[in-house]
């Protein structure tokens, strides 16, 4: 595997982000690397998004960090975000991440996520580290670290769509093992 290797997945919602994600932390695990850091994953009630978990791969901590019915300063959309419950466990995962795995993970660097300054300031930390990782990242959000992160020369950026997401995957292990630029 490339060391320092960073690989960005942006498209839009639904698109199929953190489904080519989870494949990529599938195969990498295969090749018995160790991979650690945070991941959202959306609390379902029939078809409407009604909230967020934030998971530390590693320890597989979960917590619910957005929700309809969370009462919060910081509110996305309709829903109540929990700064404390972030941090505590994602902002955690990605530091022990730094420290521990061979791959760090980052899903999703978005709007919910960017509300918190210890957020942004670990997945700065990530980014300055010497190994490979993969984050998801807003497509549209012009937050501040969104910018940087698009703006970064060591950061490939690659869009999942409903037409490339099984393949997309496979892209991925290829650009992280050196075999294409």
């Amino acid at each position: 595997m490339v060391a320092n290797n960073k690989i960005g997945i942006t498209g839009l919602p639904g698109a199929g982000k953190t489904h080519a994600l989870m494949r990529v932390m599938e195969m990498l695990a295969e090749e018995e690397l160790t991979i650690g850091g945070m991941i959202t994953e959306p609390i379902v009630d029939g078809r409407r998004r009604i909230g967020f978990t934030v998971k530390d791969w590693l320890t597989s901590e979960t917590s619910i960090f957005a929700h309809v019915d969370i009462q919060s300063k910081v509110m996305v959309g309709k829903l109540g975000v929990d700064l404390k419950r972030l941090e505590d466990v994602g902002v955690k995962a990605i530091l022990r991440a730094c420290d521990e795995t061979d791959v760090i993970v980052i899903d999703e660097v978005g709007k919910m996520e960017v509300e918190s300054q210890a957020f942004i300031d670990a997945v700065k930390q990530a980014l300055d580290t010497e190994k490979p990782m993969l984050l998801t990242l807003h497509k549209k959000s012009r937050n501040p670290l969104l910018q940087d992160i698009r703006r970064r020369d060591d950061v490939r950026i690659l869009e999942v769509t409903p037409t490339n997401r099984n393949l997309l995957p496979y892209k991925i292990i290829r650009l992280m093992n050196g075999e294409i630029m």
